[in-house]
């Protein structure tokens, strides 16, 4: 009896709280260590090639993150991505893999800039919101299209969303190259220029980085909010973890599947639109930039979590900002960033089978201690 008393104090508030903590930190520590591992690998690449992985990953620091330039190329980066990951992450909720965000981006932005030629003439505040609701409308409609087809007819949604993303490119591409293109625009076919007046100028924080940061910060932080914090999010959680329970519970899982596909396509749409008024000032082919495909990694990195998105994000952000000086100072080709992004996300894949594999995360493990 004393040598309980005696020891029950030191081990049992550690241990109450480990019984708690330990599923969570799995959440945190099984990614980590998957990113971890896909960067160990590819240093092993880079040896493989002669180059320094000290070297690239400094150089990756200092082009994304050691100065204010540096986090103005990043943070450019971050705000898309912020969008293109919700596209991925708020289905995942319901147990969707929707992959098709970048053809979501491109008629968003198609969208957006055919709109605001219509809006020429009209107010700034009445000509960004047509345009943004346009982007927001082309995205939603286009993936919530990926979720009506898994209600209604089984598709796969995988599948459908990727086969629909060529599909949104290629007619993304022909209305520019066609019936909107721009006389002007010789050599880069494009969509006519966006007046000044709805061009959206950068946030007031000391570095030229436009308010699509802020949208992708707030939608991400709504986001979490409906998910985690209302009954639709509750509905749509319980029809993720058991689509079965749900349908027996009268959950209407149809009607949230196609919500929130909805939904996340209208995040990417809203992407397109950013990309449009902030930066290119017109639809075109500079609009396929790899953003809904990036947006994958990012949304599995964070575990579909919208609020992780943020920071995993930023990183991504910063890493594909330094492709530029990694060519110039290595001798590497720019998509080397794109060969680190493909080993994580390998990595992610992989790091799956992993949960539920580690006593120490485990609840049960943890109580028979306390």
């Amino acid at each position: 009896m004393t040598t309980d008393t005696a020891t029950s104090p030191a081990t049992s508030p550690v241990a109450s709280a480990m019984q708690s903590l330990g599923p969570r930190a799995e959440v945190v520590a099984v990614p980590l260590a998957a990113l971890v591992g896909g960067v160990a690998v590819f240093s092993l690449f880079l040896l493989f090639l002669g180059k320094s992985p000290v070297d690239f990953f400094a150089l990756v620091y200092k082009a994304g993150f050691s100065t204010a330039f540096s986090w103005q190329n990043t943070l450019s980066r971050v705000a898309p991505l912020l969008l293109a990951a919700l596209c991925v992450a708020l289905p995942a909720r319901l147990g969707l893999v929707v992959i098709g965000g970048e053809g979501a981006i491109a008629l968003g932005g198609l969208a957006a800039a055919v709109t605001g030629l219509g809006f020429a003439d009209a107010p700034s505040l009445v000509g960004l919101a047509a345009m943004a609701l346009a982007g927001m409308a082309a995205g939603g409609l286009w993936i919530g299209a990926v979720g009506a087809l898994r209600v209604k007819r089984g598709v796969n949604e995988t599948i459908a969303s990727l086969l629909m993303a060529y599909i949104a490119i290629a007619l993304m591409n022909h209305f520019v190259e066609g019936p909107f293109r721009d006389p002007a625009s010789l050599n880069k076919p494009s969509t006519g220029p966006l007046p000044d007046h709805l061009r959206i100028d950068a946030m007031p924080i000391g570095i030229d980085v436009h308010w699509g940061l802020a949208a992708g910060l707030a939608a991400c932080i709504l986001s979490w909010a409906l998910i985690e914090r209302t009954t639709i999010g509750f509905a749509a959680r319980i029809a993720g973890d058991n689509v079965r329970a749900a349908q027996v519970q009268g959950l209407p899982v149809g009607k949230l599947i196609v919500g929130f596909t909805a939904l996340g396509g209208a995040f990417a749409g809203l992407a397109g639109f950013f990309e449009v008024s902030a930066i290119h000032g017109a639809a075109n082919g500079s609009l396929i930039a790899g953003y809904g495909y990036t947006g994958i990694l990012v949304a599995f990195l964070a575990r579909h979590n919208p609020l992780a998105i943020i920071p995993v994000a930023t990183l991504l952000g910063g890493f594909e900002a330094s492709s530029g000086l990694i060519q110039r100072r290595m001798d590497l080709p720019d998509a080397t960033v794109l060969v680190l992004e493909g080993i994580v996300f390998v990595a992610i894949l992989l790091s799956e089978t992993l949960y539920g594999r580690f006593r120490v995360f485990s609840a049960d493990y943890w109580a028979a201690k306390a």
